[in-house]
């Protein structure tokens, strides 16, 4: 790394659920806190029962303590990107997560419906983009 390049810090929880896929959950870099995206996966990386409520709810809380472990926490929050298969019949669970989890100024969103997920069985992911303190 040259003297310029900025500096570039993994971000991981333990156990690191993700480490086997080689991903990072998330990267401290330029003032940010890069969160990958995270599913409804609980900590032995098991996809957790009960459908897409379930699974966002898990998905949003796995962001939080991604977010805690750099430090930082869901009101840091300045952009999420939310990653749907049903868009039509999750739209308003969506809407439900982001008020239970987010809060105002609500952050940014991007929200998209994907054919599918790294896994057949997920139906939502979750990123975030937080102001690094």
């Amino acid at each position: 790394m040259s003297a310029t390049a900025p500096a570039v810090r993994k971000v991981a929880t333990d156990p690191d659920w993700y480490a086997p896929y080689r991903i990072s959950q998330a990267v401290r870099a330029g003032g940010f806190v890069h969160v990958s995206g995270q599913a409804g996966i609980d900590e032995q990386g098991r996809t957790v029962p009960g459908g897409f409520l379930e699974q966002g709810r898990q998905a949003f809380a796995n962001v939080r303590r991604v977010l805690a472990a750099a430090g930082a926490d869901l009101g840091d929050v300045v952009k999420v990107g939310i990653f749907v298969r049903d868009m039509r019949a999750d739209l308003d669970d969506v809407i439900r997560l982001r008020e239970e989890f987010l809060s105002e100024p609500y952050p940014a969103d991007t929200l998209l419906e994907v054919s599918s997920l790294a896994r057949p069985e997920w139906l939502i992911e979750v990123e975030a983009l937080a102001v690094d303190r």
